[in-house]
């Protein structure tokens, strides 16, 4: 990085400027905080503000990106960079977008991330303040781990030696116009419309509201809580530690149960022939969207196209056609912990919707269809689990309908979520029982163990009964959605990296040093006491930052319970507990301290549950009238209908339920598409709601209804 920075101040002539390489920083105040101590700094100088907003355009019109840099104590609103940029509505712009814009993360944008080659996607608004300071003033090079000092002509001579589209904008002359139009039109009072985006505060914490642009305020969630970051190919992301532990969680408490009923992990080849992979038609369609090919190496193309594959059915059942002779060979059970490739979508979205994605698959082979059966519901019954006993969420399980059934299968099992803050349903995780169909078409086959041979006749040869189901990191997605709030993360203690931080408290100037390094140890020796006990803890003894900003930090990242303790509860023989789900703070005596910390960890993970659970139970409507089924949606519910399992009436609930046209303005941040079928949910209404043959009828098309069939929007 700083050899490129110095090739851009190089050619600006200013080879001689001060390079100043740091730590990485996500926000004003860890800038500063990586400045303190630095040799070499100018005796006075100011820092900037690098953001990016995002303009409301019309869908036909692809929006240009604005850079704003301004300094960081000038008062920027956005109202003011609409009115001086002539545009409307900016708001804080997506960390994808950014990327795809200036090919940085949001955190390391500065002026000199604009180059001529990316000038024509965004435009410049330039604090006026910034030309006219004195001061040298700091930017970022080409990440937030370096800070060049240059003056205010300087950073306006580079950017417009890009070629970029540079507006200088003297802050306070347009807010004083912005607040005299306002004033001339004076409004009916009303209270003031709450913004989603915080542009002037310190980036250290969340500045979306999850209430009010829920997509922004997930992404923020999960790159600034460090669950992950954005990678230079869309649609794929880093995994960093904070949420992988997650998933080694996930696998650990899957893989010991699997084990159990006889499942063997294993590893086959991630490409696949296209002969192969054609060979299961109703399969293959499924997924044909989807695949990606590799079609060269190095630039000689290949004779034949390889996959990459999407699932490994066919990858692996070749194979179980080899190694399945006899009926003594059965069952076979294996078991994939690896990464699939899924290409054709437009929008990806953290966790839920990515091209390349960790999962499981498991493969079985079975003599029989009730040794098959009683598997698939086993696993969806551990794939439940997975989601209340580690992530304290809440699922429905059930069958999928014809329609929505695994591609070349008999049927699917699945467990669906819901996310109350959009009110859309979420697969979670699909068991397949998928019949004979792969079996006879890889003619994987063995002589009936139960067949009386008589004199001169064959062996009778049966088609063996397969199994497939799969678990993605999308849990880790969807857990956050349901639990984590404006703070930050919300983590359930099961899956938490650490369950326990112990922040030290009441250090003041008048703490001796015999007297701090006394609470240091201490609270050291308390989180190495809870280890001991089976608590994943940790003591934040860092003593550059402030308790206040640890406090902040670790409720970002979703901590469950956070231990401060000072001079006057080690007075007192205590500690004070704070729970990260709902602030609630609590004295616990620090003997016993390990059964407590136990006890109040279990609790947390029930109490998330149940909120889940409430939030999920109220928003499930049994509907019985058609009239009532987009309103029940438009209020963000799911709905419980009355069907008859037909797919051409399935296909019309799905058209007719999308968002009605009522000539209001519209709201792009809502779910507008359909509802679909998510499951034929297992346990089916009794009482009042039963299904009555020949009077139950479908909400849809009047015929009898089968089952009573959840819908909803979903992602």
């Amino acid at each position: 990085m700083a050899s490129e920075a110095a090739n851009k101040l190089s050619n600006m002539s200013l080879q001689d400027a001060k390079l100043i390489a740091h730590g990485k920083c996500g926000n004003l105040a860890e800038w500063k905080e990586q400045l303190s101590g630095q040799s070499g700094l100018p005796e006075t100088y100011s820092l900037t503000k690098t953001l990016v907003f995002k303009p409301k355009t019309p869908k036909s019109q692809t929006a240009k990106l604005i850079v704003l840099v301004g300094l960081e104590d000038s008062d920027t609103p956005s109202g003011a960079i609409a009115k001086a940029l002539d545009v409307k509505d900016p708001r804080i712009a997506a960390a994808d977008a950014v990327q795809g814009a200036l090919g940085v993360h949001f955190t390391d944008v500065s002026p000199l991330s604009i180059t001529k080659e990316n000038a024509s996607s965004v435009q410049v608004a330039l604090d006026q303040r910034l030309i006219d300071a004195s001061a040298k003033i700091g930017i970022h090079t080409t990440t937030s781990a370096e800070t060049v000092f240059l003056n205010g002509a300087e950073i306006k001579s580079y950017l417009e030696s890009t070629g970029v589209a540079v507006t200088v904008v003297d802050f306070s002359l347009v807010a004083v116009q912005v607040a005299s139009k306002a004033e001339t039109k004076k409004p009916p009072i009303k209270a003031p419309a709450e913004s989603a985006k915080k542009e002037d505060a310190e980036l250290i914490g969340i500045t979306t509201k999850k209430e009010v642009d829920f997509a922004t305020w997930y992404r923020e969630v999960l790159v600034k809580s460090e669950m992950l970051d954005y990678y230079d190919i869309s649609g794929c992301y880093i995994l960093k530690p904070w949420s992988y532990s997650i998933w080694e969680k996930v696998q650990n408490y899957f893989d010991s149960r699997i084990k159990t009923i006889g499942v063997d992990n294993c590893y086959f080849p991630m490409f696949v022939s296209s002969k192969v992979l054609e060979r299961e038609k109703d399969h293959i369609e499924g997924f044909a969207p989807e695949v990606a090919w590799v079609t060269k190496a190095g630039q000689n193309e290949l004779e034949e196209h390889i996959a990459i594959r999407p699932t490994s059915e066919t990858v692996m059942y070749p194979y179980y056609a080899k190694w399945i002779r006899s009926h003594r060979d059965l069952p076979l059970k294996l078991n994939q912990w690896n990464s699939v490739v899924r290409w054709e979508f437009k929008h990806p979205q953290p966790f839920l919707r990515t091209r390349e994605f960790l999962w499981q698959e498991g493969h079985t082979a079975h003599l029989t269809r009730d040794q098959a059966e009683e598997e698939v519901m086993q696993i969806l019954d551990w794939y439940s689990g997975v989601y209340s006993d580690l992530l304290a969420v809440p699922t429905i399980k059930g069958k999928k309908t014809e329609k929505e059934k695994f591609a070349g299968g008999l049927f699917t099992t699945t467990c669906e979520g819901y996310i109350p803050q959009v009110g859309r349903g979420i697969q979670g995780a699909t068991s397949h029982c998928l019949g004979q169909n792969f079996s006879k078409m890889f003619n994987i086959s063995v002589e009936d163990p139960n067949w009386t041979v008589e004199s001169g006749e064959e062996k009778k040869k049966v088609h063996i009964w397969q199994n497939s189901w799969g678990l993605s990191t999308r849990v880790i997605g969807v857990m956050a959605m349901i639990h984590s709030d404006n703070k930050g993360l919300v983590l359930p203690p099961p899956v938490a990296h650490f369950q326990v931080v112990v922040v030290p408290c009441g250090i003041t100037a008048k703490t001796t040093d015999e007297q701090r390094k006394n609470l240091l140890d201490a609270c050291e020796d308390m989180a190495r006491d809870l280890k001991k006990a089976g608590v994943r803890a940790k003591a934040d003894t860092r003593e550059m930052y402030s308790p206040g900003y640890k406090f902040n930090d670790w409720e970002l990242k979703g901590v469950p319970v956070r231990l401060e303790y000072g001079p006057k509860d080690m007075e007192k023989k205590q500690v004070i507990s704070v729970r990260r789900d709902n602030g609630d703070k609590a004295p616990i005596p620090l003997d016993g301290l390990a059964e407590s910390i136990d006890k109040l960890l279990k609790t947390i993970h029930t109490d998330l549950y149940t909120k889940a659970k409430k939030a999920f139970d109220d928003n499930v409507k049994y509907i019985t009238k058609w009239e009532d089924v987009v309103p029940a949606l438009d209020k963000k519910n799911l709905v419980l209908l009355p069907h008859c399992d037909e797919e051409e009436c399935e296909d019309e609930i799905k058209e007719n339920s999308k968002g009605q046209d009522d000539g209001a303005p519209e709201d792009t941040k809502a779910p507008s598409m359909g509802a679909k079928s998510l499951c034929i949910p297992f346990e089916q209404p009794t009482g009042e709601y039963a299904i009555k043959k020949g009077e139950t009828k479908c909400v849809q098309c009047g015929k009898d209804a089968k089952h009573w069939t959840l819908f909803g929007r979903s992602y």
